[in-house]
């Protein structure tokens, strides 16, 4: 419930956020105007995430002929879940790893790499395939989407003042100094929101991940194994296409420190921490926050 709550105080500030970027930048005219651009770039990427994405990865469909374990624990996941059957993808990558796509439940695609399956075991499988599902049973790729394009709208809206100059509601030019400022610093405050929302979302993931599968502690391990092996093991088209790096259980590109503000994923050690404790106290007692 927390994390629910915590999303829509996110989505709520960044749209605020655009509102007053808007005002003091753009004017009536120029939100319109970004919104539009940011709205037409994002919905090319929702609406066709999983053909772009699946393609990237070379992915190949498999079914309950070519890969019948994986398949049919798909299933028996997506049952329990309550969610139809997602097309389901191997990739054949040696580094553990996996994600959900698609625009809505009818829609959607799981995929995992071959590394993933030879490194966990099936507790720990399922725990993963899980998590990916709780993302399509929660439409966070909606979410995310709604999200890049606010951001998107506010980062357009500062592209245009630091070119054109900065208008306010009524048309007339602001103050140069304070637009520099609000250009430079509201696609960073955009991006910080953004970037926390996704963590929440993550965070929702792996409750719910947890309740599908009914073991908490298998994901927990399943996390624990992904950060360890990945470290040393790239995944290539991941570096190549960085944007798509969100979509993963783990972020293979993740820092530290400052650039934990602008990480997708929480930290992999306090995710382990709450499944455990989820764990301990049953889950049906135990507020996932």
């Amino acid at each position: 419930m927390f994390n629910w709550v915590r999303t829509g105080m996110l989505m709520a500030a960044i749209v605020a956020l655009f509102g007053v970027v808007g005002a003091a930048l753009g004017g009536r005219e120029g939100m319109m105007l970004a919104l539009g651009f940011a709205l037409v770039s994002n919905f090319f990427a929702y609406w066709f995430s999983d053909k772009l994405v699946l393609r990237m990865y070379r992915a190949r469909e498999v079914d309950e002929t070519t890969a019948p374990q994986f398949y049919n624990m798909v299933r028996e996941l997506a049952q329990r879940a309550q969610l139809p059957m997602p097309r389901v993808y191997l990739i054949d990558e040696p580094s553990p790893n996996a994600f959900a796509t698609g625009r809505n439940p009818q829609n959607a695609a799981v995929a995992a790499t071959t590394g993933l399956l030879r490194i966990l075991n099936a507790d720990e499988v399922r725990g993963v395939m899980a998590h990916e599902l709780a993302h399509v049973k929660h439409r966070d790729i909606l979410t995310q989407t709604i999200s890049a394009t606010m951001a998107g709208a506010i980062s357009a809206l500062a592209n245009f003042a630091m070119f054109f100059g900065g208008r306010d509601s009524e048309g007339r030019p602001t103050n140069p100094i304070a637009t520099i400022a609000v250009a430079l610093l509201a696609p960073l405050a955009a991006a910080m929101i953004q970037m926390a929302l996704s963590r929440t979302r993550e965070y929702e993931a792996d409750r719910g991940g947890a309740e599908i599968c009914g073991n908490p502690q298998a994901l927990a391990s399943a996390l624990d194994k992904i950060q360890r092996y990945a470290a040393g093991t790239p995944l290539p088209t991941t570096e190549a296409h960085p944007e798509t790096a969100q979509m993963m259980i783990l972020n293979p590109l993740s820092g530290g420190g400052v650039a934990s503000l602008f990480s997708t994923h929480p930290p992999t050690e306090e995710r382990i921490r709450r499944l455990l404790e989820m764990a301990r106290g049953g889950m049906s007692r135990v507020r996932f926050r």
